[in-house]
């Protein structure tokens, strides 16, 4: 019997999708959804726009950033953990993708070029902050599993974020915002071991 596919053309952010396969799709990033059936998969479109966010250890991995000389990790906006890369003024979601832990975006600050030198022994706000505008001092608030906040990309600007509950534990990235900006390279998830991977490429996000 021949597979029926299903293009489900919506925010499914109000399932659990641990478990599910991601592959980049023009406009957006396809997931399939766990099979109903061997003859049924269901393939939604999720929007452009968008930040996933979750630890590296729950499936991002981490990538040893050539560009900006750091490991990234815990945020990406296609599959796995890259830095991101969106125009100014861009209406952003941020979605935490994981199934049982909160997360916070929090802007730690604002660099002029690589390196991208995250500081240590901080603490980022859990309060939100800013307005729900991404600029120095942002703060998006406690983000619980599968949920969502939005943000305007106001100012442009190269930004390290992360996340104020697991920063030490490399939730960690460079945000890029810019007429020309563009997601780099994504990590390579290695099948035994620790969540980091490696990737290569160019372009703003690097």
């Amino acid at each position: 019997m021949n597979r029926i596919t299903i293009a489900a053309a919506a925010v499914l952010f109000g399932l659990g999708m641990a478990g599910c396969a991601e592959r980049a799709s023009q406009g957006g990033t396809s997931v399939v959804l766990p099979s109903i059936s061997r003859d049924l998969v269901i393939v939604a479109v999720l929007p452009k726009d968008t930040i996933g966010e979750k630890l590296p250890s729950e499936g991002l991995w981490s990538i040893d950033s050539v560009k900006w000389k750091a490991e990234l990790g815990g945020f990406t906006q296609q599959t796995y953990s890259q830095a991101l890369g969106f125009p100014t003024n861009t209406k952003l979601t941020i979605h935490n993708l994981s199934t049982k832990y909160t997360h916070t975006l929090d802007v730690v600050k604002v660099i002029s070029a690589p390196p991208a030198v995250f500081p240590k022994g901080i603490k980022l706000p859990i309060k939100a902050e800013g307005d729900g505008k991404l600029e120095a001092g942002y703060a998006s608030g406690p983000i619980k599993p599968g949920k969502s906040v939005t943000v305007t990309l106001a100012k442009a600007g190269t930004y390290l974020i992360g996340c104020a509950y697991h920063y030490d534990l490399g939730m960690h990235d460079v945000l890029v915002v810019g007429p020309h900006a563009a997601p780099g390279p994504q990590a390579t998830p290695t099948p035994h071991g620790g969540g980091s991977g490696s990737g290569s490429g160019s372009g703003w996000g690097g």
